[in-house]
Order: structure tokens, then sequence, then C-alpha cells
């Protein structure tokens, strides 16, 4: 360490101790022997600042220091005391706390003695600075939509869908009643089976399945009536049943069944009962297609333009634009399918029909959605690629089943 890096000799004048000297602390500017702020010799004044230093650094003072300002022994205890700055110190920076910094030979003595003080490299900046305000930060990448499913698969599995329904609805009815028939039971299974590995709620499938598919064929058949009968049947059925097990959990199996049998085949007779009529397979495929242009127009519509979510807590992937998309695809498809499919049918009807149809599938929608969310599952069931189980397919189409049916009656009648 050389004399330098104190700065410029201290001027001439009365040395410490003698008359006119300074009060006050010493500046690093000042070379001395170390005599400021130490104990004054033992003359029972109880005054400070002549006597040999303790504070500070006495290997780098050379020469007299001025004396320091007198205080009592009580202020003197007060006082903190600056701590020994090893020879090894660098001359700034490192790892020093802010305790040292007055002991740094560049920097000020004290923390309010800012006149001598000098820049610091690299000790004055932060350790963890904050990014600049006008440093552009890069843009993330803008995210593509997503589909939110396999478009290829559930393309190809809706066609081959459409082929079965349409070659069995217009070659023989009974086949399109066994088709029905046999997706009433496959949903019956998946809705069973996600009860009970979710909830633990074991409703019969064995009645359910054998009364639902007689549900079916009656309704076919016998008309409304028919439905209602193989209704009860299958209820008591459900009861009776479920008697051959344990009491514990009757009560909530019993009302599982029973709710699974009016929402599952129930529902779907309504489709078996508007074959009948004589133009019967128009008015099913009128039904079929204003359900499906619904939900691809709910689902097109609300991709692209859809910011407004509808019911977020039922359905987060439901808005309000994508409702909009479905009731006017559904309006335009039922006004042409009114006017040229169903005999005796006004484009006027196929307007109401088609609005009737989007409020229903999609309530159908989210009320299958609430199921889904209550047994914490996204789809019922892995069946059908793309799509999920046969239940989220009929989710839309069965409460619309009894809509259009009763619209049909309405407008053109039953025959």
């Amino acid at each position: 360490m050389n004399d330098s890096s104190w700065g410029a000799p201290p001027p001439a004048g009365p040395q410490a101790g003698q008359a006119g000297a300074p009060a006050g602390y010493w500046r690093p500017t000042d070379q001395g022997t170390g005599q400021g702020y130490g104990p004054g010799p033992a003359d029972g004044s109880g005054r400070y600042g002549t006597g040999p230093a303790h504070g500070y650094d006495q290997g780098y003072a050379q020469g007299a220091a001025p004396a320091g300002p007198a205080y009592d022994a009580h202020d003197a205890q007060q006082t903190r005391p600056m701590p020994i700055v090893p020879d090894d110190v660098p001359p700034y920076g490192g790892d020093q706390d802010d305790d040292r910094g007055a002991a740094r030979l560049s920097g000020p003595l004290f923390r309010n003695d800012t006149s001598s003080a000098q820049p610091l490299p690299h000790a004055a900046a932060p350790q963890n600075p904050e990014p600049m305000p006008d440093v552009p930060q890069p843009a993330s990448a803008p995210q593509k939509k997503s589909a939110g499913r396999d478009l290829g698969a559930a393309i190809g599995v809706g066609v081959g869908l459409g082929v079965v329904i349409v070659a069995s609805l217009f070659v023989v009815k009974a086949v399109f009643v066994g088709v029905v028939a046999v997706a009433v039971v496959v949903g019956l299974w998946e809705l069973t089976s996600r009860l009970q590995e979710r909830k633990g709620i074991k409703a019969p499938l064995v009645p359910l399945a054998l009364g639902g598919a007689a549900m079916v064929v009656a309704g076919y058949a016998r008309g409304a009536e028919g439905a209602w009968v193989a209704l009860a049947l299958t209820g008591l059925a459900v009861l009776v049943w479920r008697m051959t097990d344990p009491p514990d959990g009757y009560l909530k199996d019993v009302t599982a069944g029973l709710f699974a049998a009016f929402y599952v085949p129930f529902l779907a007779t309504f489709v078996a009962m508007m074959l009948t009529a004589e133009d019967g397979p128009f008015r099913v495929m009128t039904f079929l297609l204003l359900t499906v242009v619904s939900d691809t127009g709910a689902y097109a519509v609300g991709w692209r333009f859809g910011t407004h979510k509808l019911a977020p807590r039922i359905s987060p992937g439901k808005t309000r634009e994508g409702l909009v998309g479905a009731v006017l695809f559904a309006m335009v498809a039922g006004a042409l399918c009114m006017q040229f499919l169903i005999d005796d049918g006004t484009w006027w009807q196929g307007l109401l029909l088609g609005l009737a149809v989007a409020a229903s599938a999609t309530l159908g929608d989210l009320g299958e959605s609430m199921i889904k969310r209550d047994l914490g599952i996204k789809d019922m069931g892995t069946l059908l690629p793309g799509h999920g189980g046969i239940m989220d397919r009929l989710d839309s189409l069965l409460p619309t089943a009894p809509v259009v049916w009763l619209l049909m009656v309405l407008f053109v009648g039953s025959a």
C-alpha cells in the first residue's frame, strides 16, 4: 500500500493535541499515527479524542491525526466502533457487507461522508440487477389453436357410423332399431362402469341392458305407451335385482339405476317412434342431420371466433360465439330439411325446429359434461377413436330426440 491511495500529504499546520488543531473526525486524506478516536490519558476527564486509535487501521496511518471531538463516556458507549480492515482486503468490491464500506480505501469513511467518495466500478452495481425497462424482451411465439382431438380419426369414425346408420335406416327399418338398441346397451355399460369406478355406485347392468333394449323395441312396436310400460318394468327389475346384494348402498345404487334407465334407453325410444311414420326414415335423418350440424357449427365457429365462455364451470371449451354458430347452422339446415325431406313441411317450421335442436343439443352436451366433471373424467369411454365413447356421441342426440319427435307431431302429424 502506498501513500498515493490516500490522497495528497496533509497541509502544514498544528499537529494533534496542539493549539489550533481542528476538531472533528479525521478524513481519509488526513495522514497520522492513528492518534484520533482513541482513549486519552487517564487524567480523569473522561474525554476521548487524543489517545491511541482502537478502531482504525494503524498500519496504514502515518503521522499525527487531528484531534477528534470530545464525547462523554455514555455517548462513547453508543458510538459504533469501526472494524479493523485486514491487509489483504481488496481496494473495492468483493464480498464485504455494508458494515465494511466505510473502511474501503476509495470510499467515504462514514456513510454520510460522501464528499470524497469516488464511484466504484463494480461494487456499486447491485448483485441482482433488474432488467432495464427500455430493453425489448423477446416475444413469445404465438400458440397455434388446437382442435383438442384427432380430427382425422374423428372424421373417419363419424363417416363410418353415418354409413351404417343410413344403410340400416333406408334398407330395413328393423335393422336400424337393432342398431339403436345396441348403442343403448353399450352406453349403459359405459355409464355404469364409470359410476362404479369413480363413485363406487353399483347400478345393476343386467336388468338395465335387458330393459333398455326392450324399451327401444317397445317404442317402435307400441309407440309411447309401450315405451312407458317398458320403463316401469325396467325400474322394477332394478329394484328387485339389487336386493340380492347387501343393503349397504342400496338407495344410491337403485337411484343411479333408475336415472340410467331414463337417461339412455327411454330417451332413445323417441328415435324408434319417429321411424314408425310413413316418412319415418326422413324424420330420423332430419333429426340426425340437425344435431350433427348444430354440433359442427358450434365447434367450427367457437374454435375460430370463440372468446366469451358459455359455461366455464361446466365446459370451459364452449363459447357464446359457438352457441350462435350452432343456432345459425341448425336453423338453415332445418329450413332445408323441412322444405325438401318432410312431407307437408315448410321452411319456417324448419327454422323453429333448428332453433329448438340447437338449444336441446347444447343443453344435452352440458348435462353430459356435468356428469363427467362429477366423475372426474374427460370421456365416458375409448371405444370410438377421436370421439371417446358411445355416450360421448349420444350426449347431444338423447335429449334432442323427444324435442324433434314432439315438433314433428305438432307440425306434420304422427302418421
